[in-house]
């Protein structure tokens, strides 16, 4: 009897490792950040990270067709209508980068290639230039004046030189949607 037990037990541990099923490995441990409310103007954005180079892109919100934009001293026009990207960068490389916001470009429907306005950067106090460390995480807003009728369809995001690429003149393309 105690042998047919065996046999049966050594037969369903052999079917079992033929189902073709494999141990998943155990889920990584991760942070829990508390969820938050999408500003009135905004569109949350659920894509997926991006990298370029050593700098990993989270693109988590869009807000489009602003005709202004208020400061603590100022409210500005738009030539167009503003764009806001909702940003979340974060160095994965061994070392540090200097990341530069006011490089990261926006392309639009008709393919032009829109440069962040510089003046509702500063207007809207978001950084310019700063230092992104090995994990370091850094969320911010981009703000682009596009014309009237252009829909904004992608960001060209820079992540700053690399020991491969110490340049890093061609960027990462982030469809946004």
């Amino acid at each position: 009897m105690r042998k047919c037990l065996t046999m049966a037990a050594a037969a369903v541990l052999l079917l079992a490792g033929c189902s073709g099923e494999q141990a998943q490995p155990p889920a990584k441990p991760v942070y829990d950040l508390p969820a938050r409310e999408v500003r009135p103007d905004e569109t949350a954005l659920h894509l997926s990270p991006v990298l370029n180079g050593e700098t990993e892109f989270s693109v988590i919100g869009l807000a489009a067709g602003l005709p202004s934009l208020t400061g603590s001293h100022t409210e500005f026009e738009a030539k167009g209508r503003f764009v806001r990207l909702r940003l979340v960068v974060t160095g994965k490389g061994v070392s540090g980068i200097v990341f530069d916001t006011r490089r990261q470009q926006l392309l639009t429907d008709s393919g032009a290639v829109i440069a962040v306005d510089n003046q509702a950067m500063t207007i809207k106090r978001q950084p310019d230039k700063f230092e992104l460390g090995r994990g370091v995480r850094v969320e911010f807003d981009l703000y682009f004046d596009l014309p009237k009728e252009a829909k904004p369809l992608v960001l060209r995001a820079f992540g700053g030189p690399t020991l491969t690429d110490m340049k890093n003149l061609t960027g990462t393309d982030i469809k946004l949607g």
